[in-house]
């Protein structure tokens, strides 16, 4: 049986117990976000992976911290393997914004000590292994593992997510014209709404009030421009309406990983709109617009070319069925864990 950790549960993580459990089982074991219940949960999960321990042949973690140590640790002593899998915040140290492990003591040391000790590194993108950044000037331009911790031995291996296409679908529906969406959760946090490109959302809604903005993902997110529309987290079905009904998807991360809603938004006949940031512009190609630097005027400029021109790119919803399925990930997640 495999262990699965985390600190909260989304898509991605349901996403692998799919395409695990039809070969190996799978017992996923959330942890939590809070410091406060820090010491509870270090306690709760030592007791998980003892009792689970007779039955476990390896750990799999999604992302390197806290919540990772234990299964490292224990990994270690009982010659068992512990795979992480980066996903973006544990490897990138920005404080200039509030965002990545690296800039608090403790939770470095955890994440160092994870990394370090682990047996296999999985990242989604390559930009977590090691990256030159310069999409925010202001931020320091040295992210990556690699960067981060020069002496990490751990093997690492890139593998990118998986869509599946079947679901994430262009309906044939009429999109709304000049309309925009963007998804992203806890962006009522004003670091992590910078950290996902809001501040220039709200700064392209208030120059063109005629354009409709949806932000979903967070229902306590406040704006004040009247243009936008706040929603709260949707189920994979009511997305794939919002995303139907919308022409561009907007990804202006300062920082990134690999997105998801990214891919599901394309998959479903949206035009991406990012920032040269992460996997963002590996995912969107040459299928929508990419911006290289935080710079609000080129940002202006570009989306209103596009908006009367997005009909003469190639598909998105090709570009994800080619190059990110579902079918992919899931040989090369099976095959990396020696399933």
């Amino acid at each position: 049986m495999i262990l699965y950790t985390f600190p909260v549960r989304t898509a991605f993580i349901d996403r692998d117990l799919e395409m695990i459990r039809p070969v190996a089982a799978i017992k996923p074991l959330e942890f939590t976000q809070s410091p406060v219940k820090l010491p509870f949960y270090f306690i709760l999960q030592f007791f998980q992976l003892l009792w689970f321990l007779p039955r476990t042949s390896q750990y799999l973690c999604f992302f390197g911290g806290y919540h990772s140590v234990l299964p490292v640790w224990i990994g270690k002593v009982f010659g068992k393997k512990c795979t992480i899998q980066a996903g973006g915040t544990d490897c990138i140290n920005m404080p200039e914004i509030g965002y990545g492990n690296f800039r608090k003591k403790w939770l470095r040391i955890a994440t160092v000590y994870s990394f370090k000790n682990c047996s296999l590194i999985l990242p989604v993108a390559e930009a977590l292994v090691k990256q030159d950044y310069s999409y925010d000037p202001q931020i320091n331009p040295m992210q990556g593992l690699l960067n981060l911790i020069p002496d990490l031995k751990t093997p690492i291996q890139v593998i990118p997510n998986g869509f599946d296409t079947d679901f994430w679908r262009d309906l044939g529906k009429t999109r709304k014209p000049l309309s925009f969406i963007s998804v992203a959760t806890g962006t009522s946090n004003p670091s992590r709404a910078i950290v996902k490109g809001y501040d220039l959302i709200e700064k392209l809604a208030e120059q063109h009030p005629n354009w409709s903005f949806t932000l979903v993902g967070d229902s306590a997110y406040f704006s004040s421009n009247k243009n936008i529309r706040v929603l709260g987290k949707m189920k994979p079905y009511e997305l794939l309406e919002l995303y139907n009904s919308h022409q561009f998807y907007l990804q202006l991360s300062t920082s990134e990983g690999f997105p998801n809603a990214l891919g599901e938004a394309m998959a479903s006949g949206c035009v991406p709109i990012g920032s040269a940031v992460g996997a963002i512009p590996e995912i969107i190609g040459d299928t929508g617009i990419i911006l290289i630097q935080k710079n609000y005027t080129e940002l202006d400029n570009q989306v209103q070319l596009l908006t009367s021109s997005y009909q003469f790119l190639p598909s998105a919803r090709e570009r994800i069925k080619t190059h990110f399925s579902f079918s992919l990930r899931k040989r090369l997640l099976i095959n990396m864990l020696g399933l």
